[in-house]
Order: C-alpha cells, then structure tokens, then sequence
C-alpha cells in the first residue's frame, strides 16, 4: 500500500502557535510553536485519525481554500 497524500492547512494564532488542520479528516488537528514539531504531530494526528476510522479513505477532497471579507 503507497503512502496517501493530505492537504494541511496551516495558520498561526496571536501567542504564535502554529496549528494545522487537515480538511479531508474533520476533526484532525494539532499545534505547536515551531513548524517543524507541527508536522511531526500532523503526521501523528493524521495516522491516529485514520486509525479511528479503521484506515478507510476519505470521501473529499480539497477544492481550494478561500479567504472572504465581511
């Protein structure tokens, strides 16, 4: 079985956190104040995610991320 591919959403919070968010896993998510330990819990995450989900493959995919003012 060949490794899958995730998209990560990566944002910074005002104390400098950094949190990744992985949009076709809802509820995957972690932080850390470097990117490098972000990844590595991302990689974390993303393995404990698909474990819950007894290793089944995410029905969505990303579209694109947007930004929008209101």
């Amino acid at each position: 079985m060949g490794k899958k591919e995730f998209t990560v959403i990566i944002e910074q919070d005002e104390k400098g956190y950094f949190i990744g968010e992985v949009p076709e896993l809802p509820g995957c998510h972690t932080q850390a104040k470097s990117l490098d330990i972000l990844m590595e819990r991302v990689r974390a995450a993303i393995a404990l995610c698909l474990e819950s989900r007894q290793k089944k493959t995410p029905k969505t995919h990303l579209v694109g991320v947007q930004r929008i003012a209101v």
